[in-house]
């Protein structure tokens, strides 16, 4: 009987989950990463296979290496780009300059493509940075609805916003200055949880097999 009850309760359970969830499978938890900013807030999951850049980005998080940085850098029908603790002094000029001290190897993965919330690390140019190392901390998030497959294999995409792009599009759209710089600061705070993957791909329609949302 007690098996029976087992069997109707996993067969109950199957019907409430998408068909999608059902196909992936996914198993055991993930990190869930909020950036919470005067917008709104950006939740976004990192790629196991960029493992540095994911194993460097929590790392930073956790630490609250994020908290009281900001998104300095805005292009509406682009990306918005933040991490830079040198946002957090007085000195507007030097915003987009700073760094924890390191840089990290480049981890392009030709399957992860620059679309709509991708999220991929800035870097210095090709002519003083041949390897395409990333910068230690700081980040852009892809606002263009089409994506910007120009970026392709150029850049380490490491994670995808799950939920809040409109979010992200308040930010591009914000009133700007020069070098791009929002004329009101968008203050980030970073947090990270441990969250069953199986309720992030329920409840954000995100597919772990493919790496990209199921509705946008």
């Amino acid at each position: 009987m007690k098996l029976l009850k087992s069997i109707a309760a996993g067969v109950a359970l199957a019907a409430l989950l998408p068909l999608s969830v059902l196909a992936q499978k996914p198993k055991g938890k993930d990190q869930l990463v909020t950036i919470s900013t005067p917008q709104g807030e950006i939740k976004m999951v990192l790629f196991d296979d960029t493992p540095q850049h994911k194993a460097n980005f929590l790392k930073l998080a956790r630490e609250g290496f994020y908290d009281g940085t900001t998104f300095h850098r805005i292009i509406d029908g682009f990306m918005i780009q933040g991490g830079d603790p040198n946002t957090k002094d007085d000195d507007p000029r030097n915003d987009g300059g700073g760094s924890p001290g390191y840089t990290v190897p480049a981890e392009i993965n030709p399957k992860h493509r620059h679309v709509r919330g991708a999220v991929a690390a800035a870097r210095q140019d090709d002519r003083v940075n041949p390897e395409r190392a990333s910068s230690g901390s700081q980040f852009y998030i892809v606002e263009n609805h089409n994506g910007t497959p120009m970026l392709d294999e150029v850049y380490t995409v490491f994670g995808q916003v799950v939920d809040g792009l409109e979010v992200v599009d308040k930010i591009a759209e914000l009133p700007k200055g020069g070098r791009d710089r929002p004329l009101s600061e968008v203050e980030m705070k970073v947090t990270v949880e441990e969250v069953k993957k199986k309720k992030i791909a329920k409840k954000y329609d995100y597919n772990y097999n493919t790496q990209t949302l199921e509705k946008k």
